[in-house]
């Protein structure tokens, strides 16, 4: 898989700005907060088809918002080597903009890539009711992940193929 790879500090910091991206939209706007990036395995989270993906996957999820007549208050585009990132303030009920969420990463061509996290008023991220599958057999993800039970070249190999589609 062509990109830059990116070591475990930069995704710390990545992960830290997000937080901290989230906390101040929840303080501000006291509405559930949507945090969409890419799921991708490996020290490479971006490149051209990786973006291409984002790209489609925020129209969707902003196409789906509208359509439901859900206003964003205030959201951020983020895009670096850790990956691109959306994160939106929505004004909605957070368990229906899960519900839209979920659609989308189970429904698009490109939604098992989707990470579309939707946090709570309370700052609680809300939680899906069945464990994602695997990308390459099919069984619950967390269990692959946990035992390791494919190799990342493996799993980028996947993702590329999916892309490719």
């Amino acid at each position: 898989m062509e990109g830059t790879e990116i070591d475990l500090i930069q995704m710390l910091d990545c992960r830290e700005r997000r937080n901290f991206i989230q906390n101040e939209l929840l303080d501000k706007y006291h509405c559930p907060v949507i945090s969409f990036c890419m799921n991708i395995p490996g020290p490479i989270k971006t490149n051209q088809q990786i973006r291409e993906a984002f790209l489609e996957g925020r129209g969707a999820l902003t196409a789906v918002l509208e359509k439901a007549s859900i206003a964003v208050l205030q959201s951020f585009d983020i895009a670096e080597p850790t990956g691109d990132e959306w994160i939106a303030a929505v004004d909605a009920d957070s368990a229906k903009v899960k519900e839209l969420t979920m659609e989308i990463e189970n429904r698009h061509p490109f939604g098992r890539l989707f990470d579309i996290d939707v946090i709570g008023v309370d700052g609680v991220k809300l939680s899906r009711p069945r464990y994602r599958k695997c990308l390459i057999c099919g069984k619950q993800a967390q269990e692959c992940a946990r035992m390791r039970a494919h190799s990342v070249p493996q799993m980028q190999e996947a993702v590329m193929k999916m892309l490719a589609k």
